[in-house]
């Protein structure tokens, strides 16, 4: 009976995580990249790139419904390390019940001055973004990478997902290098990950 309970207790979380997210997508289209959540696997690969060993912080840019958020979190990261920036007043305010102890702003990562005021001066080890790039124009991506690559040590990396073939920052725009992450194929749609970084001094 026990066990019963717990699956449909899970079936039922992830359909209203599900239902949650689709009315985010259909109230703001542009804002939300996909009509479903990121998977735990593609979660679980952004998350790989930081480093919970080192007590820093860490940028989350797009939480959504927290399914990136709680992969970073299982990595090790202490919750009052993490700041994520979310456009969704809703997404928000369920994420800061899901999440407690997690710095969750309601921001715009465009107007990063403005959402991270409260650490300004602050350096992140590493950036997960699961902001959908592509509905914005080139040069604002572009310009939105080297403003994130400014508050990180050189070598440390961003880490976009997209459902394009190519990288959403095009390489030789900045002063960024690209470099392609993975593809994962458990996840709808199928996802690519990139990697953006400068380089570390020597």
């Amino acid at each position: 009976m026990g066990r019963a309970f717990d699956v449909r207790k899970a079936i039922v979380s992830r359909f209203d995580e599900e239902l949650r997210f689709f009315r985010g997508w259909i109230d703001k289209p542009k804002a939300v990249g996909s009509i479903v959540p990121t998977s735990s696997v593609t979660a679980r690969r952004m998350a790989s790139i930081v480093r919970p060993e080192l007590d820093d912080l860490v940028l989350e840019l797009g939480p959504g419904t927290g399914v990136i958020t709680r992969a970073i979190l299982d990595r090790g990261i202490k919750p009052e390390n993490l700041i994520s920036i979310e456009y969704s007043q809703d997404f928000v305010e369920k994420l800061r019940e899901d999440f407690p102890g997690v710095n969750f702003v309601h921001g715009d990562a465009f107007d990063l001055d403005k959402a991270l005021a409260p650490w300004k001066g602050r350096v992140f080890d590493s950036i997960v973004c699961a902001i959908p790039l592509l509905n914005f124009p080139v040069p604002k991506r572009v310009e939105l990478i080297e403003r994130l690559l400014d508050l990180m040590p050189p070598g440390r990396p961003i880490i976009q997902i997209t459902y394009g073939a190519m990288s959403p920052v095009p390489p030789g725009r900045g002063t960024y290098a690209v470099e392609r992450f993975d593809f994962v194929v458990r996840n709808i749609p199928p996802a690519h990950l990139w990697i953006y970084r400068r380089a570390a001094r020597s």
